[in-house]
Parts: structure tokens; C-alpha cells; sequence
């Protein structure tokens, strides 16, 4: 079975309600669901093809993520965020994300990067064929796996909770655009500079890749001068 079929098979999830948290998700980082709309739970099942009970437990989950809030008796509403709270937390995420590549470059052996390149492989895919929710839940997937090489779950849990409220509002613009697979390949080449060991070049690529969030995925320039902070 391959990424390129329906997400709710091709996914390694353990049950519908996580199926459907992931499927909503990436539809609200996508920008797929609007801000402020009320969605009917019923309505979002049958999109998905499945009862509203997952859905139902899946948006209690989503709203604990602060990505939606529930309406009584008729729904949830995806949450707004502005430019602050963006802003916010593409800085938390250099923070965290940038360094924790300089640490798998510096890794000798070698992490066993060759698990997820299959996964920036399918993302350049995503990219090109403009599926947009397929490419952002693949995204962090991907991300989420190399920081899970560093052996530190509270890292990943860290960062998985900053990509989840990342709101990417221009990324369907960018369906099947040369900018969004260009930087899709950014997966292949990180991968790259991670195997030779390049430090500063893994970082620097990695800071590009999540200016992305706030810049050519959320319709901002990106030549605002923000880089990663120097933890090491």
C-alpha cells in the first residue's frame, strides 16, 4: 500500500478517532477549514466517510491542541490566529528545530535517516500533484521522525505541539506551484546534509525550511532577517 492511495489507508494511525484528528488537522494547518466557520460534526463524518463519534472525539482532541473550539449543539470553529501568534511560534520553533538537525548531522553513526527518506520522496510528490492535506500531515510526520532519532520524546512532544498550531493560510494558493516543490525538495536535500554531517548546513537549510511557515506558505515575504537563535 502506498501514500499515494486515501490517507485514512495509507497512514500508520491506530484507530479512526486518530485517522480523523490527523485528517482535520492538516486541513486546519493547510488553511482547508476557515477560521470562525462553524462546522457541523455531522457533516465533517461524512466527508471523511466515517461516524461521528470519531469525528466527535477527534475535535475534543483538536480543541485540547487549541486548533478549534466547540459550539453548543451545533459544531466547532476553527480558532483564529493572528500574525503575533504566528510570529510566536515559528521563533519557539527555530529554537527547538534548527538545533536539534545540527545534532543528527553531528550523530556518527549515522541515525537511520534512510527510514523516512521514502517520506521526502513522497512529499516532493504531494507538493507537485497539489495535495495539500496529504502534504502537511506527511510534513510533520516527517519532521516529527528525525527528531525522534535524538532518543528525547518530550523534544518531539514539543514540537509536535508548535507544527500542530502553525497555520499555513497561503499554502492552497500554492497547489502544484514551483515554489512548493522546491521547497518540498528541501526534505531530500536536509536528508543529504544529515548523512554527510554537515552541521552548519543542516541548520541553515532547517532554518529556511521553517521561515516557510511565516513566510512563502503563509503569503509573507521571507527576507525579514529572522534566523535560529545559537543554543548550542
Amino acid at each position: 500500500m502506498t501514500r499515494s492511495e486515501p490517507l485514512f489507508e495509507s497512514l500508520p494511525r491506530r484507530n479512526l478517532r486518530d485517522e480523523a484528528a490527523a485528517q482535520l488537522r492538516g486541513r486546519i494547518i493547510a488553511g482547508s477549514l476557515t477560521p470562525g466557520v462553524i462546522y457541523s460534526m455531522s457533516a465533517i463524518a461524512a466527508q471523511l466517510g466515517v461516524s461521528a463519534t470519531p469525528v466527535r472525539e477527534a475535535v475534543l482532541e483538536l480543541a485540547k491542541e487549541e486548533l478549534v473550539e466547540m459550539v453548543q449543539n451545533r459544531g466547532f470553529r476553527v480558532r483564529v490566529a493572528t500574525g503575533k501568534d504566528l510570529d510566536d511560534i515559528v521563533e519557539i520553533r527555530l529554537t527547538l528545530e534548527v538545533p536539534a538537525m545540527g545534532r543528527l548531522a553531528d550523530l556518527r553513526p549515522e541515525p537511520e535517516l534512510e527510514k523516512v527518506r521514502p517520506m521526502a520522496d513522497e512529499l516532493v510528490e504531494h507538493a507537485a500533484n497539489g495535495d495539500m492535506v496529504a502534504f502537511v500531515v506527511l510534513d510533520s510526520e516527517f519532521h516529527l521522525s528525525l527528531t525522534a532519532l535524538l532518543g528525547n520524546p518530550r523534544y518531539v512532544e514539543l514540537v509536535r505541539v508548535l507544527r500542530y498550531q502553525t497555520r499555513l493560510s497561503a499554502l492552497p494558493k500554492l497547489r502544484g506551484a514551483a515554489p512548493l516543490v522546491e521547497s518540498a525538495r528541501e526534505h531530500v536535500r536536509l536528508l543529504d546534509l544529515l548523512a554527510a554531517g554537515d552541521r552548519p548546513g543542516a541548520e541553515a537549510l532547517m532554518t529556511t525550511h521553517v521561515n516557510h511557515a511565516r513566510g512563502l506558505w503563509a503569503g509573507r515575504p521571507e527576507d525579514d532577517g529572522r534566523t535560529a537563535p545559537d543554543v548550542r
